[in-house]
């Protein structure tokens, strides 16, 4: 199947998927024309398969700290396996990242203690919401794909283009 163009050079293109794929992944759902929502919706598959066959691959590592009275205290750490680092890098490199926003009436305080440990927002999502779900729904159906569904809802009012909606099944 070959990609569509979009009527777009090639480096606009390219950033257009890049930015609504990165929507479509930290929101659930995007609204776009028909063509970009299959361009979206395979891009967005082939992170999403990426994330699900190495999320698992985890190394425990025992690292060595200071508490506050400056005693030596070791302590285990989850690193990603050489396969899980490889799709991160991967999938870091195809998708913008998002920024953390504050909840409605969550103070700045509790802002910061919730979002500390976090660097990209976009790619922790990925790997701790979407590829766990997706895991066991490819294991119950025996199936991998299908992650994304692409709606037709209404023509566009001045140029009459279809209008689809692209969100995460």
């Amino acid at each position: 199947m070959a990609i569509a163009k979009l009527n777009r050079p090639t480096k606009e293109r390219v950033i257009l998927i890049r930015n609504q794929a990165s929507s479509l992944l930290w929101d659930g759902k995007i609204e776009t024309t028909t063509a970009r929502a299959k361009a979206v919706q395979r891009y967005a598959e082939k992170i999403l398969t990426l994330a699900i066959n190495s999320y698992k691959d985890t190394v425990k590592v025992v690292k060595n700290d200071y508490d506050s009275k400056g005693v030596k205290v070791k302590r285990e750490v989850l690193n990603d396996g050489p396969s899980k680092l490889n799709a991160r890098r991967k999938i870091m490199s195809k998708l913008f990242d998002r920024q953390e926003q504050r909840q409605p009436k969550e103070s700045k305080a509790n802002f910061v203690e919730r979002t500390k440990d976090i660097n990209h927002p976009l790619i922790e999502k990925i790997f701790n919401v979407y590829a766990p779900k997706y895991a066991e729904r490819n294991k119950q159906n025996g199936q991998g794909g299908g992650y994304t569904r692409v709606l037709k809802t209404s023509v566009r009012r001045g140029d009459n283009a279809q209008l689809c909606i692209v969100e995460l099944v």
